[in-house]
């Protein structure tokens, strides 16, 4: 939410700043000003007016700053003392443009000059801080709101996302295609090898098992989404046999990271549906994962080209790119590149 271009929040700050002023300044003096003396009423008006305008000027110099370099939830040590040192520079400015105002008014009402001591200019200094700690506190109210309910909006979104794409992972992958293919291999299987075709029976039931154990988890541990993986690659096996190789290479400090679940599954499928089955002679397929400067990398890469198909590899990219965007916002991403005859799938996750 930026209010700094919300005309309703300036409108308010505004009324605001002077509202504060009067109470907190003008109200207890107004009480002691003798009966008739329109001047000193007049002066006392026009310093609340100078002191709320002076601030609301300046709170823009703060505003700029949280709009532009504080965010909310993720904000550093450093953000943070740079908040301080703004707000400081703002009390300087404040209280140096103050007192040559209010000369003005002093000089044109009350007729004498306003001769103040540092020290006593100083006593004041508190007095006004307060202003800007009040509007910090009132902003920063507003800015957790909107943060607290873009969450909430983000997780109700990810919910629904997750049931679509489970949906679709069971409808396009397990169920019509790859279960069709997965049964009649094993049952080809079963005449030549039946310890194979009764391991190849469980791989898959594992493999169901897992697509519908996590439809109502955001997140799970990358080592739970390994297991379902093999499983899924030594069922594509029976069809491909030694057209497909697969290899790993796996970060051991990766393995208890958390991801969306079924988004490497997702990858694994393109690569060989897309891949590795429009080879004649197959190919390899490579997962690996790593941590570097705070940031998961998942590739996973594949001979061949990139083919991009209207109902297949399209849906299957834009349905992991949504589900990233909705769990991790802009700090994530996915990429699709072809890398001397290799297609190379990326993803990015931030761990902090």
């Amino acid at each position: 939410m930026k209010l700094i271009t919300n005309y309703t929040y300036w409108i308010l700050n505004f009324i605001g700043w002077i509202s504060f002023s009067f109470f907190m300044l003008t109200i207890n003096k107004i009480s002691g000003v003798e009966e008739g003396n329109v001047n000193r009423l007049n002066y006392l008006f026009m310093e609340c007016i100078l002191c709320g305008v002076l601030g609301f000027i300046l709170s823009y110099l703060m505003l700029f700053f949280i709009e532009n370099h504080f965010k909310i939830g993720e904000f550093s040590k450093r953000d943070f003392m740079k908040l301080i040192g703004i707000f400081l520079i703002t009390q300087v400015i404040y209280n140096l443009l103050l007192w040559p105002m209010l000369n003005v008014p002093v000089a044109y009402y009350l007729r004498y000059d306003m001769e103040l001591t540092l020290f006593e200019k100083l006593t004041n200094v508190p007095h006004f801080a307060t202003y800007f700690l009040v509007w910090l506190f009132v902003v920063f109210s507003i800015k957790i709101f909107h943060h607290i309910n873009t969450i909430k909006l983000r997780e109700a979104k990810l919910q629904t996302s997750l049931k679509e794409s489970q949906l679709n992972t069971l409808k396009g992958q397990i169920n019509p295609h790859f279960m069709f293919n997965s049964l009649n291999n094993i049952r080809g299987l079963m005449l030549e090898d039946v310890d194979k075709a009764r391991q190849m029976l469980t791989s898959l039931s594992e493999t169901l098992r897992y697509s519908l154990t996590k439809d109502n988890v955001t997140s799970i541990a990358l080592e739970d989404e390994l297991d379902m993986i093999y499983n899924y690659v030594e069922i594509s096996k029976i069809q491909f046999e030694d057209r497909l190789h697969f290899e790993t290479n796996i970060a051991e400090e990766s393995l208890t990271t958390q991801i969306p679940p079924m988004i490497i599954q997702m990858l694994i499928e393109n690569a060989i549906k897309h891949g590795i089955s429009n080879l004649k002679n197959g190919g390899k397929v490579t997962l690996i994962t790593k941590i570097e400067n705070h940031i998961l990398y998942i590739e996973v890469m594949n001979s061949g080209r990139i083919v991009l198909h209207q109902n297949g590899t399209k849906l299957g990219l834009k349905n992991i790119k949504r589900r990233l965007e909705l769990v991790y916002g802009s700090r994530a991403s996915f990429s699709l590149e072809e890398v001397e005859n290799e297609v190379v799938a990326t993803i990015k996750i931030p761990l902090a």
